[in-house]
């Protein structure tokens, strides 16, 4: 199936997008989809000009609004704004990299001893996949 869209762009040009669909796409749609987000987020974070808010319970102590030195008007954003979503980023970037090249990341572990470090691998795989639906609608720049 192929598909073509007109999207305009801010600076008023037709861009053009030809997407072509086969049917071996949505046999493992995940990991499809896996190659072609993959490189968006990676450009994303390079060249994004801000940052959305990031929740809180989203991100390590460390970088919460709660940990950061006090602002200096209440409109201001804490000192960490910007590196929560550097963080969140870089969650769904590792996500989206183990599911595109999921046979190294099965391969660095023994499943007979280290089942614990699979299961806490396959939870930080989850919470990047989950931030990327929960913060799909800043995936924007």
């Amino acid at each position: 199936m192929k598909v073509n869209i007109e999207n305009y762009t801010d600076d008023g040009e037709d861009q053009k997008i030809e997407v072509q669909i086969d049917p071996w796409d949505t046999w493992s749609m995940d990991y499809t989809l896996a190659y072609i987000v993959l490189p968006m987020l990676r450009q994303l974070k390079e060249t994004k000009h801000s940052a959305p808010s990031v929740d809180d319970e989203d991100v390590p102590e460390d970088l919460r609004s709660t940990s950061a030195p006090p602002k200096e008007n209440e409109w201001d954003t804490d000192e960490f704004h910007f590196d929560r979503w550097d963080w969140a980023l870089d969650e769904m970037i590792y996500a989206f990299d183990c599911k595109a090249n999921k046979d190294e990341v099965y391969m660095r572990f023994d499943i007979k001893t280290e089942r614990d470090a699979m299961e806490k691998e396959q939870k930080r795989i989850s919470n990047g996949f989950r931030l990327f639906g929960k913060y799909y609608e800043n995936l924007w720049d």
